[in-house]
């Protein structure tokens, strides 16, 4: 199954886009070549799409912000595709609409290939069980397949030693349709399944990481979470930037080729 391939290749695509106006939702889908391989074993080519786009930078006092706003490609920098779908939350059927969050609080939305297989449920169970502490980073955690809301309900309802997922902390989301995947670029067209991809998206909606990994690796939650907090240090210090590996109560650097040299001086 999806997760027991032997590949480690991590694959980096370039995304269809989906524009959201404030007033009102329009998709607007890039087209691009994907070439999969038939098996789960195979290893997945990256994309190979150049498309131009223009980066504009936001002026904080005089000093050039790195905030990013790309015009098409990749997700990164734009609008999170929205969408509509049936989720599994506490073991009933529900409603989960991705714009209801914006505003409100960051998400972190993550793609996995089935149920019931076997990286994905140690995925799953590891956010569930630090959900309390992206809680606490006003953050919610959606997770998606391409799974019914009755097989997702299945696996809840499956006691973790049984290979199952037993409560969950946040909803699991069908995409039946594929519709979610294939608008975050993580859809393998000839499988029907996703790949093992992960953004964080803002309270304004806008995407501010993301990762792709292919079927057999399995992610990090302590990397997701030491990136959601660098992401909301710099929201709130736009003045500053986080080094490789920053966490909380470490030093930040300034974007500029003189108050730079504070903190490479202190390394």
């Amino acid at each position: 199954m999806a997760c027991t391939a032997t590949s480690t290749t991590l694959l980096s695509s370039s995304n269809p886009r989906a524009y959201i106006s404030p007033k009102s939702f329009v998709s607007k889908p890039l087209s691009q070549t994907l070439t999969i391989p038939k098996s789960f074993n195979g290893l997945c080519k990256p994309l190979q799409t150049q498309v131009p786009r223009s980066i504009s930078f936001r002026r904080s006092h005089s000093r050039r912000s790195f905030v990013v706003r790309a015009s098409e490609l990749p997700l990164v920098g734009n609008q999170a595709p929205d969408f509509e779908a049936e989720a599994v939350f506490d073991q009933e059927f529900i409603k989960v609409k991705l714009s209801e969050y914006i505003g409100k609080k960051y998400v972190i939305l993550f793609f996995y290939p089935l149920d019931f297989t076997f990286v994905c449920p140690t995925e799953i169970t590891a956010f569930s069980d630090r959900h309390a502490d992206f809680e606490k980073l006003n953050t919610e955690i959606l997770g998606v397949s391409v799974d019914s809301v009755f097989s997702h309900l299945a696996w809840v309802q499956t006691d973790r030693k049984s290979g199952g997922l037993g409560d969950l902390k946040y909803p699991l989301i069908s995409d039946v349709t594929k519709s979610i995947s294939k608008s975050y670029g993580v859809l393998i067209p000839d499988q029907g399944i996703a790949l093992r991809g992960l953004f964080i998206i803002d309270k304004e909606g806008i995407i501010q990481h993301s990762t792709i990994n292919n079927l057999a690796i399995g992610r990090s939650v302590d990397e997701t979470m030491r990136t959601l907090q660098a992401l909301q240090y710099v929201q709130e210090n736009p003045d500053e930037v986080c080094p490789a590996g920053w966490k909380p109560g470490e030093k930040s650097m300034k974007p500029d080729p003189k108050l730079s040299k504070e903190y490479f001086s202190a390394i």
